[in-house]
């Protein structure tokens, strides 16, 4: 596994941003969805539902890339292609810190830290 260099994890650590994750289908069609992420040493972590598309997904081929771009001129970029790793266990569910991320809102009651959710 290739490391991130510290000035890729300085550009993905600054701000809030979020990447676009692509990920195949099941059909093999490329997809694209917005994902909030941290990097955790020379990782980059997120989470979804394990029965989103992106949970099947990611279960089915673990192949990803996740570009990150600064909407701000010059409007620079990073991608970072690798093999996503998932697991359920709860200490592994990320939870952004306060001065760094908003917490999603609820949906149809649920939060997004649960049984359930891949890390």
């Amino acid at each position: 596994m290739e490391h991130l260099s510290d000035d890729v994890v300085a550009f993905l650590s600054e701000g809030t941003r979020t990447g676009l994750l692509g990920y195949l289908a099941s059909d093999g069609r490329p997809l694209v969805a917005p994902v909030w992420f941290v990097v955790d040493g020379a990782e980059l972590a997120f989470n979804t539902g394990k029965n989103t598309a992106k949970g099947r997904a990611l279960a089915r081929d673990p192949r990803v890339v996740m570009c990150v771009d600064d909407p701000r001129p010059p409007y620079s970029f990073v991608q970072v292609q690798g093999i996503a790793s998932t697991g359920e266990d709860p200490k592994e569910l990320l939870a952004p810190a306060p001065s760094r991320r908003t917490p999603l809102p609820r949906r149809r009651g649920r939060t997004r830290y649960e049984p359930g959710r891949l890390a």
